[in-house]
């Protein structure tokens, strides 16, 4: 799901942009003169042209990377994953926007990336990071609203990338999460991987890190069969929940399950829906977020499963009175890699459940 309440969210200034501009000619032409002995391991291969520039089509957008990014800036949480997951903590300045704890496994590398704000950032605190590259999970962290647009950024000589999973088959104009014409599938994650691999130069370790969540998809979903189960996906907010539609990271879980969404007629990525048709679709399961952010009401779980048992519309609920709840992180059910842990617990929930055929 995408941030809310951008934390000193304001406007690129000009100022700003002229003490920026000035820092990235004197840090492109650092880079071209120093070759001193400092550099990071690869760097200096990286930065002599093997396999640059390189030019991706993202977005509607030709990017074109001159040389891997050895100072970027990742703006999300779910990006910031994938840029560590590749080995490439070294070569992060900062990153900001988590609604979750790192992914486990990778705790002492993000340790060393410096987190800008759990939020958005301003623009003016991600400019004095003297980016090289900025990526971001998400359509409204590079625009209106967010931290800055693609073409400030740009402007600046600075590459961004935005995740294809939040743009293609998909409209994000509108005050929503966006809406969906197709099915969400994997395949857009692991092209977000290649893509980021290819940037900074590590493309090896790409394939390597698709392979693994290939393998991990494959093993969770064998031999199950939740066929004629239905689920409910809750992200947050208790008051005017934001439930799960057909088509985005949720629509990738329950389909490799074979179950049902319970909301799979609409789509909207996070349509608000009252608790009054919650209770008449009646899932069998409910899949429940388990936030550490704090931009909206019942963020954990502990928050959200006290509400439903409360609740007069929702504690009568079969989910509810049999206590038929798997957690799952918002990274999970957002389209990042985590998505692939949303798969393997909310399978093992059912099979805890007896729902797995």
């Amino acid at each position: 799901m995408s941030p809310e309440n951008a934390e000193d969210s304001v406007p690129l200034i000009a100022s700003t942009v002229r003490r920026t501009a000035l820092l990235i000619a004197g840090l492109v032409f650092l880079t071209a003169c120093g070759g001193g002995g400092n550099t990071p391991d690869g760097a200096a291969r990286d930065a002599a042209g093997d396999g640059f520039p390189v030019t991706l089509k993202n977005c509607g957008r030709t990017v074109t990377v001159d040389a891997a990014p050895r100072h970027a800036v990742s703006l999300n949480q779910g990006s910031t994953e994938i840029l560590l997951s590749l080995g490439l903590a070294d070569r992060l300045a900062a990153t900001a926007t988590w609604t979750d704890p790192v992914m486990k496994g990778l705790e002492k590398d993000e340790s060393t990336v410096k987190r800008l704000a759990e939020n958005q950032p301003s623009s003016e605190k991600v400019l004095a990071e003297e980016p090289d590259f900025v990526s971001a999970s998400f359509e409204s962290t590079l625009g209106k609203g967010g931290v800055a647009s693609r073409d400030q950024f740009e402007e600046l000589g600075v590459p961004t990338y935005l995740a294809p999973s939040d743009c293609a088959g998909k409209d994000n104009t509108g005050s929503s999460d966006g809406s969906r014409s197709k099915p969400l599938t994997m395949d857009r994650v692991y092209g977000e991987v290649r893509d980021l691999a290819k940037v900074f130069g590590v493309p090896e370790r790409g394939e390597k890190l698709v392979k693994s969540l290939r393998g991990r998809i494959e093993r969770a979903t064998a031999d199950i069969d939740a066929s004629g189960t239905t689920m409910l996906y809750w992200f947050a907010n208790s008051e005017a929940p934001y439930l799960a539609g057909c088509c985005g990271a949720p629509g990738i879980i329950t389909e490799e399950l074979g179950a049902e969404n319970v909301f799979d007629d609409t789509h909207e990525e996070w349509p608000q829906v009252n608790w009054e048709t919650v209770a008449d679709r009646n899932p069998d399961v409910l899949v429940i977020g388990d936030l550490t952010r704090k931009s909206q009401t019942a963020e954990s779980a502990a928050k959200k499963i006290e509400f439903l048992e409360s609740n007069p519309a929702t504690k009568n609920m079969d989910a509810v009175r049999h206590k038929r709840y798997v957690l799952l992180s918002g990274q999970a059910m957002n389209p990042t890699i985590r998505t692939v842990e949303g798969v393997e617990r909310v399978a093992a929930g059912l099979r805890s459940f007896g729902l797995a055929g």
